[in-house]
């Protein structure tokens, strides 16, 4: 079993919910917004959840004025 810690875990948990209700993509401002976190906070995550987590799929999608990332359900 994968250990998350606390920050990992309410990510994902937004994720999961947002995902069920249809959103697909996100950036690391709007999570960090929602959750209380900072942006670089969410941002450093992301890419360790995506190798991790199997509860939703995590994709670097795109990269205009800040990463977006594509998330589906795993």
């Amino acid at each position: 079993m994968t250990d998350y810690t606390d920050e990992e875990r309410r990510i994902l948990a937004y994720l999961r919910e947002s995902v069920s209700k249809g959103e697909r993509y996100f950036r690391s401002k709007n999570i960090a917004e929602q959750l209380g976190l900072s942006s670089k906070q969410v941002g450093v995550r992301l890419p360790e959840l995506a190798e991790k987590s199997e509860e939703v799929d995590i994709e670097k999608w795109g990269r205009a004025r800040s990463t977006t990332w594509k998330v589906t359900p795993g």
